[in-house]
């Protein structure tokens, strides 16, 4: 139960005095919330992004051109525009040191003439200007009286809008919402860090935030915002270290084992293992054979081995008797998989199967009836391995390909498949440390940082799609050599509003070219035609494959050595660098062209500049990670991935690493946060709303 304390901050926003159900729209609009409602923690958390200083009282002599000034005027005369005119409405005022005329457009001349009686003295504010000789506010942002003066804020906050809600409506929201702060909030934060930080409490941070007594209180890394993006950070290092604790808490089964399977099958192996796939391998090994659970990620760029180390690890379960299941994100890949291990498992004397959403019939029933008699030792498959229809005798390990593609809640669920479940996560797109601690802070980290010998370097070049015709020329010359190529579009169809070319469209025009030797793959196929496809394509029948970014992850076809990607500059750095991973698999001199569509903005110039510098997914995820930053590097977001609402990690990275060492502390000291500090950072993960560690508080 979320404590009663803090039961106000998630009410309705549309219930706060003068803010209604129009307006909380606009928010829904705006902030997108969980749960499809806007509530007062949500305009709590919403953050002006700047400030108005209204703090300049001069005269209208000494008022500074294009700057926003508070003018003491008295009302001269209107001039109200004729009628059926487009002009605008002019009031002339004054002081002792001169004039200026108040502008206002298309307005409602009722509402001019109630606020700025003739004779009356009023207070304006707004930004002066010079037109034609004259001084002038256009449509000023406050027309008072004295007694709205006294009211007036000398900094008045400026928050992120959307069409609709208006900048007064914004604040009226803020302060209406602060006024259920509940004022006895407890101090989850260690007092010494505090003093040291000289933080102020959470209700003062946010305080300071929504009414700025200047504006070096919206400082990123002012006292106030710091507060909060501490906050936030160890909320959520809270709660990755609860999961963990959670899913290690039971003692897990130790595995025994010689290594014989692992060791024959790594003897037959065409190449030699690299240090750091062997050393993986023993961290994994002793992962699995100490008394804890294992939660590990396996991290490693395009093409550096991780699912041989995978297999092996397989291996060792299945020498011990048990179970394992490798779960891809795409049937593309599942089958892949089984297609490589197929030949290992079955020298290995290993019984290995292939489970997807297809399967169907007495097939799919023979398949589940292996899983449950324990007659199938390894199983490879979609997210269908986890349905609640399938059972395994023994399941001791799950490996988890593209991990960042499922949430904590998923790492979760898996337990529910088998007794003390192992778990290794497996990624192709190198994270940053940064982004390890902020989304898999629940993990120990392999890294993979060696590619196998034999992977040959690939050549990248940036190409205008002016120069469209000499690219498939060359095509033609390469194809002459005995090359296969990826053809690479964004979309599937062609969409005008975009203007994006689409595989099915440049599929035509090279099958008009090249004849039947040019295939097309994308994600809206029926399964068996896929299948067939990259077949096709492997067997050397197909040289030419158009396909979208269903080939991003994990194909592995050691022929193709061309890769064509098209309007290069609507990719992301990361998918531009698995792609470019699906060559350079063979003996063949590989190449990537990147076809871009110019005008280059700044941002997607620096993209293709670093896929030309540089071949380490390491540093091309750095990169990412600085150009887009934390939100938007893992793609879509999920369960278990949030981004954050107050914490921004190119200015608050240094706090990462003080709540990861303070929510370690925590956990040691107090591991059911039961005492005084213990209940109050309950509270700080209901504040945030950390589903997964709320879930277990309350299982105790």
């Amino acid at each position: 139960m979320r404590p009663a304390l803090i039961d106000p901050l998630f009410a309705e926003a549309s219930h706060l005095p003068g803010l209604g159900p129009k307006t909380a729209a606009h928010y829904l609009r705006l902030l997108k919330p969980r749960g499809g409602v806007v509530r007062v923690i949500d305009l709590l958390f919403h953050l002006p992004i700047s400030v108005i200083d209204r703090s300049a009282r001069p005269t209208i002599a000494a008022a500074v051109i294009n700057t926003v000034v508070t003018l003491a005027v008295r009302v001269v005369e209107h001039r109200p525009p004729p009628a059926r005119s487009r002009a605008p409405y002019r009031v002339l005022v004054e002081d002792d040191t001169g004039d200026c005329l108040l502008v206002f457009f298309l307005s409602n001349h009722e509402w001019i003439e109630r606020a700025l009686p003739t004779g009356a003295l009023r207070y304006v504010s707004g930004k002066i200007e010079m037109w034609d000789g004259y001084r002038q506010i256009v449509h000023p942002d406050q027309v008072v009286d004295e007694a709205g003066l006294a009211r007036m804020d000398p900094i008045e906050p400026v928050y992120p809008l959307t069409e609709g809600l208006f900048a007064r409506t914004a604040i009226k929201a803020a302060r209406a919402a602060l006024a259920r702060l509940p004022p006895a909030m407890p101090e989850w934060l260690d007092g010494a860090l505090l003093a040291r930080r000289q933080w102020p409490t959470f209700n003062a941070a946010l305080t300071h935030m929504h009414r700025p007594a200047a504006a070096s209180d919206l400082r990123p890394d002012g006292k106030a915002r710091s507060r909060l993006a501490y906050d936030e950070l160890l909320a959520q290092q809270l709660a990755l270290l609860l999961v963990r604790h959670a899913q290690l808490r039971p003692a897990g089964r130790a595995l025994v084992v010689e290594g014989l399977m692992a060791a024959r099958i790594t003897r037959a192996l065409p190449y030699a293992l690299t240090s750091a796939q062997n050393l993986a391998l023993a961290e994994i090994a002793a992962d699995m054979q100490s008394d804890h659970r294992m939660m590990r990620l396996l991290q490693g760029d395009v093409g550096s081995g991780k699912t041989i180390v995978a297999f092996l690890a397989m291996a060792l379960v299945a020498e011990a008797g048990r179970q394992a299941a490798l779960m891809a994100p795409t049937e593309i890949l599942a089958r892949q998989h089984f297609a490589r291990l197929q030949p290992m498992a079955e020298a290995a004397g290993l019984r290995l199967a292939c489970l997807t959403g297809r399967d169907k019939g007495a097939a799919r029933t023979s398949l589940l009836a292996g899983l449950a008699d324990g007659s199938i030792d390894l199983v490879i498959g979609t997210h269908a391995l986890f349905q609640d229809d399938i059972a395994f005798h023994d399941l001791a390990l799950a490996v988890i390909d593209e991990q960042h593609r499922f949430g904590v809640e998923q790492r979760l669920a898996l337990g529910t498949k088998g007794d003390k479940v192992d778990v290794l996560a497996m990624t192709a797109t190198p994270i940053p440390r940064t982004l390890v601690l902020t989304h898999f802070g629940d993990m120990d980290v392999s890294l993979l940082r060696e590619k196998p010998a034999g992977r040959t370097p690939i050549l990248t070049s940036a190409i205008p799609d002016e120069r469209l015709a000499e690219v498939v020329e060359g095509l033609g010359r390469a194809l002459g050599t005995g090359a296969r190529v990826y053809w690479i579009c964004p979309l599937v169809n062609e969409n005008e509003e975009l203007d994006l070319a689409a595989a099915s469209a440049r599929h035509a025009e090279l099958a008009g070219i090249f004849g039947a030797q040019v295939g097309l793959l994308h994600g809206q196929m029926p399964a068996r035609d896929k299948d067939a496809v990259m077949a096709a394509f492997q067997a050397g029948t197909i040289t030419i494959l158009v396909a979208t970014i269903v080939v991003e992850v994990g194909v592995d076809v050691p022929e193709a050595s061309i890769m064509v990607i098209e309007h290069a500059e609507r990719f992301g750095l990361a998918q531009l660098h698995q792609l470019r991973g699906r060559v350079g698999r063979g003996q063949a001199r590989s190449s990537c062209v990147l076809l871009y569509h110019g005008p280059l903005s700044e941002m997607a110039r620096k993209r293709l500049a670093i896929m030309r510098e540089t071949e380490d997914g390491f540093r091309i995820a750095e990169e990412d990670l600085r150009l887009r930053g934390e939100g938007e590097i893992l793609g879509t977001r999920q369960a278990g991935l949030p981004g954050y609402q107050l914490a921004d990690l190119d200015v608050h990275n240094d706090l990462l690493e003080v709540a990861r060492d303070d929510a370690k502390l925590i956990l040691a000291r107090d591991p059911r946060l039961e005492n005084p500090r213990g209940q109050a950072l309950r509270v700080l993960l209901h504040l945030f709303e950390r589903r997964e560690a709320i879930k277990l508080m309350q299982a105790g």
